[in-house]
């Protein structure tokens, strides 16, 4: 499988429009996973990023069965993403199968959500790893290099912008603007279910509805999820939300 240069530009083009002053920095990530699944034909994305303690927390998933194994990951203390983090090295598996005596317990856990190859990237500038981007595939078989080596720059993308947004402001600042990207997440994981139940629909629809209309209304995606989960939000509005692709 090769990524084309086209679709490659596309992808950086989209993640570089929201990189502003103000930019989501839950929404530029789950964007981020999104343009992985498109860019580089993986089945699934997920991503890792530390917290100020040095505690890794998921923080984007493409796909709910993803962010099932990057929980698991956490818990378990196991995983390609937290060796990629650790060692500040690509971790590359073609055939989770074969590495059940590496991780025991994430090979489990990954091939019950469907998955059978995993390729680990660390989220990293020069000397500085903030986190880990994993790309899953359904099918057994190794990524070609330039297919990685564009995943690679993707998770870079993300590094810089991350890494300039903290560096812009005072360590206090940070440190409360990522545990409220954190508290974000949980909300949204929170909407997600809601709006499901309130549609009669699955997960991950619901989170495409969520996005687009938040996109649509230029509303923060943390504010609509509130106030999905608070009960003040129109869902018939967000149900109505144009489900073209983007």
């Amino acid at each position: 499988m090769t990524v084309s240069d086209q679709r490659a530009r596309e992808a950086f083009v989209a993640l570089s429009s929201t990189l502003v002053d103000d930019f989501d920095i839950i929404d530029f990530l789950d964007r981020l996973v999104d343009c992985c699944v498109e860019v580089l034909g993986v089945t699934a994305a997920g991503l890792l990023l530390v917290d100020h303690r040095g505690t890794l927390n998921m923080v984007a998933a493409s796909t709910e069965q993803a962010m099932i194994a990057e929980l698991f990951q956490l818990q378990n203390h196991e995983g390609p993403c937290l060796d990629a983090y650790h060692g500040g090295e690509a971790v590359l598996c073609a055939d989770l199968a074969g590495a059940s005596d590496r991780w025991p317990n994430f090979v489990r856990a990954a091939a019950g959500a469907g998955f059978a190859a995993v390729h680990a990237l660390p989220m990293r500038l020069r000397g500085t790893v903030i986190g880990g981007l994993n790309l899953f595939s359904a099918r057994q078989g190794a990524l070609d290099p330039a297919t990685v080596e564009v995943g690679q720059a993707l998770a870079n993308v993300a590094t810089v912008a991350i890494l300039r947004q903290r560096s812009a402001r005072h360590g206090d600042v940070v440190v409360e603007e990522l545990q409220a990207a954190l508290d974000s997440r949980i909300l949204v994981e929170q909407a997600k279910g809601v709006l499901a139940e309130r549609l009669n629909t699955t997960v991950e629809k619901s989170f495409d509805l969520l996005r687009r209309y938040a996109h649509a209304s230029s509303v923060p995606l943390a504010e609509l999820a509130a106030a999905v989960v608070d009960g003040s939000a129109d869902v018939a509005l967000i149900a109505a939300t144009d489900v073209r692709p983007a």
